[in-house]
């Protein structure tokens, strides 16, 4: 048996798109882990990739955002699978109607859609699923390193991510009422990933937090997904109603000299 002990343990996946998703790298640790998959994607395109990259894994089409559909995928999960001991959820989602626009300029339709994905959905599928759990499964969910960064081009998804953060305790204690399944979430800082590629203005925050690192080299999605799957495993079984941060020390790094000298000799 490998270290995670994950083999044969069949491991829920949402939020597969494409190579670049932090859902495919977590899928691939699992795979190489001995995990049975099971992927719930948005739609046909993303079926393809997955019978491309993962032959043989059971893959679903469900609308996160509707909540029939979601009941219908644990009933059908539910009853065709058996009992399910982890739970993936990568889902990011954010709607600008009207272009990007200031914060205080916020739609409340674009935010109350936007929370009602990348963060509802989590609380949403860990409830419906609760019975078709190990009971000493785990769930984890993929947040961010900071809601506390005040960054423009980010705009309402760090609200969003913060009311993500706190359902991770509420739900981990929710849950321990009658079981042991564990629930936490990785809160990783800049990543290169499709759905980074959507916020508008990134690349420069990107190259800066990579020079804000101590190591001086970007975080890897890789190195997220490793979390990710360990937070999953029995070896976690400590770990419980925790957001682990993976940010390469950036968060210890304000005041990195060559950034501070660069910044006062702009002036």
């Amino acid at each position: 048996m490998g270290f995670l002990g994950l083999e044969g343990k069949k491991i829920l996946i949402f939020g597969m798109a494409n190579r670049k998703s932090v859902a495919f790298h977590i899928a691939e640790v699992l795979k190489e882990s001995g995990a049975d998959l099971i992927f719930s994607v948005l739609g046909q395109e993303q079926v393809s990739f997955v019978n491309k990259i993962f032959p043989g894994s059971p893959v679903h089409i469900c609308d996160v955002g509707n909540e029939d559909s979601l009941r219908d995928l644990a009933c059908k999960i539910g009853d065709g699978q058996g009992k399910i001991y982890g739970i993936v959820h990568s889902i990011a989602f954010a709607s600008y109607t009207d272009g990007f626009k200031p914060f205080h300029q916020t739609r409340k339709d674009d935010f109350l859609k936007t929370m009602d994905i990348s963060c509802f959905s989590f609380i949403q599928i860990a409830g419906l699923f609760k019975p078709h759990m190990d009971p000493d499964g785990s769930i984890v969910t993929i947040s961010i390193s900071t809601t506390r960064m005040a960054a423009e081009n980010y705009g309402y998804m760090a609200p969003v991510k913060a009311a993500l953060d706190s359902s991770i305790c509420f739900l981990a204690k929710s849950f321990s009422e009658d079981t042991r399944v564990r629930v936490n979430g990785v809160g990783a800082s800049l990543l290169k990933t499709s759905s980074s590629a959507g916020i508008p203005g990134y690349i420069e925050p990107y190259l800066f937090a990579e020079k804000a690192t101590l190591r001086k080299a970007a975080l890897k999605t890789e190195e997220v997904a490793n979390v990710a799957a360990f937070l999953l495993s029995p070896r976690a079984s400590g770990i419980n109603a925790q957001t682990v941060i993976v940010d390469a020390g950036m968060s210890v790094n304000y005041f990195d000299k060559a950034i501070v000298k660069a910044a006062v000799a702009g002036k």
